[in-house]
């Protein structure tokens, strides 16, 4: 556990998307080291486990402003501006881009990108006041490295990555720091979730090999134990440390596929990776 006095100096804690994957272990993590934690979902029934180790449970749809309003009030009101927010918060939209509707791009940058930014918003005046606050964003490797099949995604991704340069230099100088934690790919039910926004339009579309192959290709992706696959908690452990560093960096990149991957695409050209991808997309299956 860390010590009174640097807790005192952080503050509470609030994280979103606490119902289940990195959000959840995040919450313990944060609990177990003596944070005050507020974990937050949609349903917080699904909470129950994480108020039984004494995190204080809210409801916060990260997609709705009242109750984006409602959370970072009760926060401030019992204890003052919020040390660590963590926008967590987010799903994966995946499909070829012609069958993406603007609907469901939509609703993925209001969950993954205008979520957090919003929240963001809401908590810097305090943190302003205090002259501290750590703002963590759960971005991925997806922010780095854009891929076939997952256009949606990727872009909001890129999105979180592009704001958190642009804020960390306007907030710094009120003792805020901007950090975002990039993992790699992660044994979740963030799969499951992936799996069911791939539209099913037909078995005789232009995409429907496409289709098929996505969901085997991102199904052995995030396989429990395949290569390069985190665990929720190792990622929570790393949300931690960027929360309690006295000098964070800007960016932690988890894993081996997200330390070294984008290397490897930099330095490889366009074509070759549009071919080596297309071709994985396009077998039939034995």
């Amino acid at each position: 556990m860390l010590e009174t006095r640097q807790l005192s100096i952080i503050g509470p804690v609030l994280i979103t998307g606490c119902s289940s994957g990195v959000g959840r272990a995040a919450a313990i993590a944060f609990r177990k080291a003596g944070f005050e934690t507020f974990a937050t979902a949609r349903n917080p029934g699904t909470l129950d486990e994480l108020h039984t180790i004494g995190c204080r449970i809210l409801t916060l749809d990260v997609t709705d402003e009242n109750s984006r309003l409602s959370a970072v009030s009760t926060v401030e009101k019992q204890f003052g501006a919020v040390g660590v927010l963590v926008n967590n918060a987010g799903y994966g939209q995946y499909g070829p881009v012609e069958e993406i509707s603007l609907e469901h791009m939509r609703r993925q940058f209001e969950t993954n990108v205008f979520g957090g930014l919003r929240l963001s918003q809401l908590v810097l005046p305090a943190m302003r006041h205090v002259g501290r606050g750590r703002i963590i964003n759960v971005s991925s490797v997806a922010g780095r490295v854009s891929v076939l099949g997952g256009a949606a995604y990727h872009a909001s991704k890129f999105a979180l990555e592009a704001i958190a340069d642009a804020l960390r230099p306007e907030v710094e100088p009120f003792g805020v720091a901007v950090v975002n934690v990039l993992p790699g790919p992660i044994a979740t039910n963030f799969e499951s979730t992936l799996l069911k926004t791939i539209a099913d339009v037909g078995a005789d579309g232009p995409y429907a090999l496409f289709r098929k192959n996505l969901a085997q290709r991102m199904h052995k992706f995030l396989r429990p134990g395949g290569f390069g696959v985190l665990t929720a908690d190792h990622v929570a452990r790393i949300i931690l440390k960027a929360a309690t560093a006295s000098r964070p960096r800007t960016r932690y990149s988890v894993g081996f596929i997200a330390r070294f991957g984008p290397y490897g695409r930099a330095l490889t050209p366009d074509r070759v990776v549009d071919a080596i991808t297309r071709s994985t997309m396009s077998r039939k299956a034995s």
